[in-house]
């Protein structure tokens, strides 16, 4: 019975991160560790081998550049944000696994050369985990904490995007 009594408080808590001291713990330095989102690890947990090398190294990569982002699944894909703003993430498509830049058609990047045509995105398509070169990755996403538009409020503007950075 009793196991049963604490069973329930831990997945009260787990539900209810707001009333513990600290901030969930992707959002709180203090605890914040180098390990992957547990719900983008599900994600790419489920898979292929192939696909999952790829979405693996992605989401290594840009935990390791953007450490302060908050990443999450929303729209039912990988995003990481930063002050609330989507900022990079990936999703399947046709043409293999897109690493998505929000404000990347700024970033005057050659091979970020698939662009929005109604946004400021710019992405990359990726079929095999040795087509990603974490250096240019990595160049890009420090582009992103420069290069901003403001999507957090676009609804807000009526579908207007205003420069943030």
């Amino acid at each position: 019975m009793a196991i049963l009594l604490l069973i329930g408080i831990i997945q009260y808590l787990h539900q209810r991160s707001d009333l513990l001291i600290c901030k969930p713990l992707n959002k709180c330095s203090k605890h914040r560790s180098t390990s992957m989102n547990e719900d983008i690890q599900t994600y790419n947990d489920q898979q292929d081998s192939n696909d999952k090398a790829i979405c693996d190294l992605l989401a290594q990569t840009i935990d390791k550049v953007l450490s302060e982002a908050v990443s999450k699944i929303w729209h039912a894909h990988p995003v990481w944000f930063l002050d609330g703003n989507p900022i990079v993430g990936y999703s399947k498509q046709k043409a293999g696994w897109r690493l998505m830049f929000w404000s990347g058609a700024d970033f005057e990047e050659d091979d970020l050369n698939v662009r929005g045509e109604k946004f400021k995105d710019a992405s990359i398509f990726f079929t095999a985990v040795e087509q990603i070169n974490t250096k240019q990755i990595t160049r890009w996403l420090k582009k992103s904490r420069d290069i901003q538009w403001d999507y957090k409020n676009i609804v807000k503007r009526k579908g207007r995007l205003e420069r943030l950075k």
